[in-house]
């Protein structure tokens, strides 16, 4: 397949890194209406190996359907599911001051059930401008930032977060493992990172066989974290699909 034939769609074109606060966004919030109304197929084919500019091109000609289709019509479990864990990790904590990343945060799915359960400190990061600024009209988040999240040192400081919540981002085509030494460093000591997606991903994409499950029992061994829980959950989907949730807690 020439991918690169595939993605000839208008792009909105921002630089690797960039952000607005909430009071920077208010009524300039940008409502892009994507062309694409059908889940790209390659995305999500373990089969297709893109490039993260490759993948952030397609949502942003997607994002203004990503809701309709993603949660409305298949029922993603997901966003409710993760949020649902952060909740329950951070326990008694203050929700309003608990201060959480939505990593892959998309058009704000799993922030508006963040939202719902009482948190109002989230912030966004993503790859994909068009999925933002989707995300932006919701005013959920105190800030969004544009910028691919994987080994890279991303433009937060050290110790910022209570809680990270990776709601169905680890995917075909999306993070893989070399992104939680990252998200590890931006967690404050105690905090918690929440992961949620399809179990058969571990099964069948090639960048999580022996790789994900692995990656995250050596950071363990190495004192970074330690795993609290893996639960298998059904219909991840409207398809009968089990999904998994790993909670850490930072060392």
């Amino acid at each position: 397949m020439n991918l690169e034939a595939t993605l000839d769609l208008p792009v909105y074109l921002v630089p690797p890194t960039t952000w607005r606060s909430r009071d920077q966004v208010g009524s300039h919030a940008i409502h892009i209406m994507s062309a694409e109304k059908k889940i790209p197929p390659e995305m999500f084919d373990p089969k297709c190996n893109m490039t993260p500019e490759m993948t952030a091109k397609l949502y942003d000609n997607w994002s203004g359907y990503y809701e309709e289709e993603i949660i409305t019509q298949r029922n993603c479990r997901a966003p409710r599911v993760c949020a649902g864990a952060v909740a329950k990790a951070l326990g008694g904590s203050d929700r309003g001051k608990a201060r959480v990343l939505d990593v892959g945060a998309g058009t704000g799915a799993c922030g508006e059930e963040l939202a719902k359960l009482g948190f109002t400190n989230i912030d966004a990061v993503d790859g994909s401008q068009g999925m933002l600024s989707q995300a932006e009209g919701k005013h959920i988040y105190n800030r969004l930032i544009c910028a691919f999240v994987g080994p890279n040192r991303l433009d937060i400081e050290a110790d910022t977060y209570d809680a990270i919540a990776c709601s169905a981002v680890f995917a075909p085509n999306h993070l893989k493992e070399d992104c939680l030494p990252e998200l590890i460093r931006v967690a404050k000591p105690g905090g918690y990172i929440i992961i949620t997606l399809r179990e058969e991903y571990l099964y069948i994409v090639e960048d999580y066989i022996d790789k994900l499950e692995p990656a995250m029992a050596r950071l363990q061994d190495e004192g970074l974290w330690e795993r609290v829980s893996r639960d298998v959950f059904k219909m991840y989907e409207v398809e009968d699909k089990d999904g998994i949730t790993f909670v850490f807690k930072v060392l």
